[in-house]
């Protein structure tokens, strides 16, 4: 199954630093002393996320009959 969308990064300039989140997922959110340290915070961050969320699936799933399918996203 593909999305034909990408998530929405958002980069909000403070001061010298920036915040940067993701719209449309709640918890994917950074900052940084610059444009491109935020950017990288960012991925990792949503990285982070991801990571944990699937932890989390995987204990909430055991012992459950289950189908399971990659979603592509496509920019």
């Amino acid at each position: 199954m593909d999305i034909h969308s990408g998530l929405t990064a958002v980069f909000e300039q403070h001061g010298k630093d920036y915040i940067a989140y993701i719209e449309e997922i709640p918890g994917v959110n950074t900052q940084g002393a610059t444009l491109e340290e935020a950017r990288v915070n960012l991925r990792e961050a949503l990285e982070l996320i991801i990571e944990v969320r699937r932890e989390i699936a995987l204990e909430e799933q055991a012992g459950k009959k289950i189908i399971k399918e990659e979603i592509k996203m496509v920019a």
